[in-house]
């Protein structure tokens, strides 16, 4: 399988040695109030995301009433919810008619629109307004589905939340029959904001992805609190980062309590430019920075006494201090110094240059 080492998304460059790309995924927080979901793209768009991204889907066409209700304790944290699972999903739902002016207000705060599409029809309805398609986790193992996204010829974003390995091998070489636009992200699918959930991230995995794909862009898609993993991910090569977000934690709703609020959002855009700054390219030098410390800090060899042109160099003529200016003797040049020539008068306390002998 080959893979592109960098992509476009919209007019933005995604790749290996770009920036980190940071999805705003308002999801549900719009709580079915279309200019809460307009408020929501200013916000996260003034907080330092790249893409207000939404999802599209109906709750007849994602869940079932009957199979929820029939599932019990292995409902989870659903089963805290104060509705149904159907009917949240019914309530967190996007009208298509929202969908024109979603995109317009994108465009008026400068970020991308991109939403998840549910169904083979939404596919359809939202393919003109996305330049990518994300995957959610839930839909790895449904081929079909994942296909009629990636036959439309965009950059492909691939969840691989409660997933095994050979679930993601699979989702990743069926995706490249069709592309080699893909970004494969790290995630764990628990959302209920439990700082339990740092010990099941696995941020390693994503070492684990580079050495199974060689250049295919990785990423994280998570729902831990705060931006640690976030970092952390952007450490070990991620390269897009999507997390949730809302205008308020305290709210209700399903997606409210682990996503990100615009303060903390901002926080982690820069902190994480923090880092990219930090990570640098991999090049070990005398930094342009640290080029006065190099004089100061590193030794060289200075006389002990007075040297007269002629006299022979000896180890009691020679100590090793700080400073190290420019083209004086190293105190490893030591022993290569003993028993040469000075070529004119030497005062003490001076630095040894190989100029100075013969």
């Amino acid at each position: 399988m080959k893979f592109n080492s960098k992509i476009k998304i919209g007019n933005t460059n995604v790749g290996l040695n770009e920036p980190t790309f940071f999805i705003a995924d308002i999801g549900a927080n719009h709580d079915g109030d279309l200019n809460k979901a307009k408020e929501l793209i200013h916000m996260c768009a003034e907080a330092g995301a790249d893409v207000a991204k939404f999802q599209h889907f109906k709750a007849q066409s994602i869940v079932s009433d009957t199979g929820f209700k029939n599932l019990g304790k292995q409902s989870t944290h659903q089963a805290k919810w104060k509705k149904s699972v159907y009917e949240v999903y019914q309530g967190a739902s996007i009208n298509l008619e929202w969908t024109d002016e979603l995109v317009k207000t994108c465009k008026e705060a400068n970020v991308q629109f991109m939403t998840s599409p549910y169904s083979a029809e939404l596919i359809d309805h939202i393919d003109p307004f996305v330049s990518a398609y994300k995957v959610g986790s839930g839909d790895i193992n449904w081929d079909l589905l994942v296909s009629q996204m990636a036959e439309k010829g965009k950059p492909m974003l691939l969840a691989s939340g409660a997933s095994s390995c050979d679930d993601v091998y699979n989702a990743i070489n069926a995706l490249s029959s069709y592309t080699q636009d893909i970004v494969l992200m790290q995630c764990n699918t628990n959302y209920t904001a439990s700082l339990e959930n740092f010990k099941y991230i696995q941020l390693n995995v994503l070492k684990t992805y580079a050495n199974m794909f060689p250049n295919l862009i990785l990423g994280l898609s998570d729902h831990t609190p705060g931006h640690t993993t976030v970092l952390g991910a952007v450490a070990l090569g991620a390269r897009i980062i999507e997390k949730h977000f809302t205008d308020n934690n305290d709210h209700d709703g399903p997606d409210h309590k682990f996503a990100m609020n615009p303060k903390d959002w901002k926080e982690m855009v820069v902190r994480t430019r923090e880092l990219e700054f930090a990570l640098g390219n991999g090049i070990k030098k005398i930094e342009e920075n640290e080029m006065q410390t190099a004089v100061l800090q590193r030794r060289s060899l200075h006389l002990t006494r007075d040297i007269k042109a002629g006299e022979i160099i000896k180890e009691s003529d020679l100590e090793i201090l700080r400073p190290s200016p420019e083209g004086a003797l190293q105190p490893n040049d030591f022993k290569y110094a003993i028993g040469k020539k000075a070529q004119i008068d030497l005062a003490k306390g001076g630095n040894l240059k190989w100029m100075d002998l013969r």
